[in-house]
């Protein structure tokens, strides 16, 4: 207890990082280093080759053709103001793409370093980086220089204004400016239901529908608990729930408690049991002799897919599709969130959860902002603070900052029996006390990733065609995990490749899938939606709000009273 204590003290200066996790890679790659010869010789060769490429751009750089000597990645747009291209701007913009270069090659492909080790010390060396971008600073960027002269330094002072505000909002413990226009139940949340059922853990929403008929299999949504259920309902130009409605069909959907420090030894088999499980029997309740399409968002997903296996395993067939929005159920290879969850940082986590409680939401936005710290944190500094420019606040930003906290024992059995030992994939995963295994599943189930995903990166969430043995169709999606998700039709720009793999198919390799995948333009909402008439019945009469015979009779309209506690 002294320990834990200790450690949870500390946990505020590192920002909840585990310092021994840190440690331990950063030793393995200097040691590894240290004793490799041809790999100092290289890292030195590439020094010496730097500097002699950037002596010879800078004695070019003045010429409007001159060549530069590396390009920045695609989604690198740092750079990308014609500013840039004067002098000595370019210089200066490419001798930090050239550090970055060798710092690259440092941090990669020693001998001996293990992978994680290996992709924390690279991840945290660009961070460090990133920090120090010149684009981060005044004196170095001329795109701020030029707003500055213009603007006789007016975006700096607005700058200053925005960052006061920003702190004092942080301080108190206040959600980001602008968020106050989107208030749940009055512009976003807004699709019209009514909670049919409540526990200590979930609302259940049922909607009501807005035409004469409905298909008779009914759609039970199961979002994440790291997230509120709304972001499948939030305008309704992009409600994924009211597009469901208007196209026929009787949508149900979980809406999560917000637990607190009483709530610490809730764990993942109360999850199931009170989350997925008890939803399904009201849902039956109401719906009675039709099988139902479940639906499952992120680590909703995960959570149905083993729900989904546990009544297979029971030969529970109340299942007529499973859908799984970048959600995963192999955690091999989770991408960069691997990079916070080692046994280190896990039992770090759990000390600052065992003090209070939970885990606070502001703790994992934070992770997923590191990922795409670029998009997220400095590209906003660079709009908010230096160019003076308000970051304009939409409902999905408006959401983001809407977060939910995580009980103690459930997300530490979550983190340890799916990241660190891949329980599910493995088929150790138990359910009252028996192994539950996904190759049991028998329902057709359609999958979705998404392209620039990096909490559920598609290339892992593409992994259930090794895990099942049904019909599955695989539909990769552009935007993220989010922005991917919330893809309604008539937004320009948007995309997907699909493909149906049969039960008896043969598996593609993600490299694979990508060649063999058709492309469509548009939103995938469209084509699930067909996919789950085909897997439907004929529209026929409007199921009753609730089943008051069974005590499920309407208790609040929606959005419910769970969604609204902070």
């Amino acid at each position: 207890m002294l320990d834990r204590w200790a450690h949870s003290q500390v946990s505020p200066l590192t920002r909840g990082v585990s310092t021994a996790s840190l440690r331990m890679a950063f030793d393995d790659w200097a040691t590894h280093l240290s004793l490799n010869p041809a790999e100092q010789l290289k890292l030195l060769q590439l020094a010496l080759q730097s500097t002699q490429q950037l002596v010879n751009y800078a004695a070019q750089a003045q010429k409007k053709d001159c060549k530069p000597c590396i390009e920045p990645m695609v989604h690198d747009t740092r750079f990308s103001h014609p500013s840039w291209q004067g002098w000595p701007f370019n210089a200066i913009s490419q001798s930090f793409l050239l550090t970055q270069q060798w710092w690259h090659e440092a941090t990669t492909g020693v001998r001996g370093v293990s992978p994680h080790h290996e992709s924390v010390v690279n991840f945290t060396a660009r961070q460090c980086l990133d920090m120090l971008s010149p684009a981060n600073f005044v004196i170095t960027n001329p795109e701020v220089l030029e707003r500055t002269e213009k603007t006789i330094g007016a975006n700096l002072r607005q700058g200053f204004v925005n960052w006061l505000e920003d702190t004092q909002r942080w301080q108190s413990g206040q959600p980001p400016k602008g968020t106050e226009a989107y208030q749940v139940g009055r512009n976003v949340a807004i699709t019209p239901g009514q909670v049919i059922y409540r526990n200590h853990l979930i609302e259940l929403i049922q909607y009501t529908p807005v035409t004469p008929q409905a298909r008779p299999e009914p759609v039970l949504i199961v979002p994440s608990w790291i997230m509120k259920y709304y972001i499948l309902d939030l305008s309704p130009h992009n409600s994924l729930i009211k597009y469901l409605v208007d196209n026929g069909h009787t949508v149900f959907a979980m809406s999560w408690a917000n637990p607190d420090a009483d709530d610490r030894d809730l764990d993942m088999e109360d999850y199931l049991r009170m989350g997925v499980l008890d939803a399904l029997e009201v849902v039956c309740a109401v719906v009675p002799k039709h099988k139902v399409h479940a639906v499952g968002y992120c680590l909703g997903g995960t959570l149905l897919s083993i729900a989904a296996a546990a009544m297979a395993r029971d030969a529970d067939d109340r299942l007529a599709s499973m859908t799984l929005l970048a959600a995963q159920t192999d955690f091999s290879e989770p991408g960069e969130l691997e990079l916070f969850i080692d046994d280190s940082q896990v039992a770090h986590l759990e000390d600052i959860m065992w003090d209070r409680g939970y885990l606070d939401s502001t703790q994992m936005a934070g992770a997923f902002q590191w990922m795409n710290s670029n998009d997220l944190i400095w590209s906003r500094l660079l709009k908010d603070y230096l160019l003076g420019e308000r970051t304009p606040m939409t409902d999905l930003m408006a959401w983001n900052a809407d977060g939910t906290r995580l009980p103690y024992r459930m997300h530490a059995e979550y983190l340890r029996r799916m990241f660190l030992k891949n329980d599910l994939a493995s088929g150790r995963y138990r359910v009252n006390g028996k192994p539950v295994a996904l190759t049991a599943i028998q329902c057709p189930t359609y999958c979705i990733g998404t392209v620039r995903d990096h909490v559920s990166p598609w290339r892992s969430v593409h992994k259930l065609h090794l895990l099942t043995n049904v019909d599955t169709t695989f539909l990769l999606t552009s935007g993220g995990h989010n922005v991917g998700i919330v893809n309604p039709p008539g937004v320009p720009g948007r995309s997907y490749q699909v493909l149906t793999r049969l039960h008896d198919g043969p598996y593609l390799d993600p490299d694979a899938w990508l060649q063999a995948a058709v492309q469509h333009e548009g939103s995938w909402w469209t084509h699930w939606l067909n996919w789950l008439q085909i897997h439907s019945g004929e529209a026929d009469s409007l199921p009753a709000m609730g089943a008051p015979d069974m005590g499920l009779a309407p208790l609040i309209a929606a959005p419910g009273q769970y969604v609204l506690k902070k």
